[in-house]
């Protein structure tokens, strides 16, 4: 999965999604809560200690809320390994590399690569 990386990403801010096509051909469509509430920064993970090169597990269980801090006004590249996300609260600390972003897809093909290993 390490040498998998997106050929093309898609903010959809109405349907409040951003899809990712991979350069398996696997398309990811993330909703935004998700990717907030896994946000990766040192802030939203309780300091270094918190921090992981997986997504929290408990980030594909949080409510899907219309609030500010879910809601998407931008999406960069960072480098030629990752993506950082501004929020329309100001938040946009989080960078979300090619390994992190395909493991938070929430997928069933994904998720069961990522709890079973299969």
């Amino acid at each position: 999965m390490d040498n998998i990386f997106p050929v093309e990403i898609t903010a959809h801010k109405k349907m409040k999604k951003l899809t990712v096509v991979w350069s398996d051909q696997h398309k990811s469509i993330y909703p935004f809560p998700l990717l907030r509430h896994a946000c990766p920064c040192e802030q939203c993970r309780g300091g270094h200690s918190g921090m992981s090169h997986e997504p929290p597990p408990e980030a594909f269980y949080m409510p899907e809320e219309d609030i500010p801090s879910v809601r998407l006004v931008n999406v960069e590249g960072v480098g030629s390994y990752g993506i950082t996300i501004e929020w329309e609260d100001g938040h946009n600390f989080g960078i979300y590399d090619w390994h992190y972003l395909r493991a938070l897809c929430p997928c069933t093909i994904c998720r069961e690569m990522m709890i079973y290993g299969k």
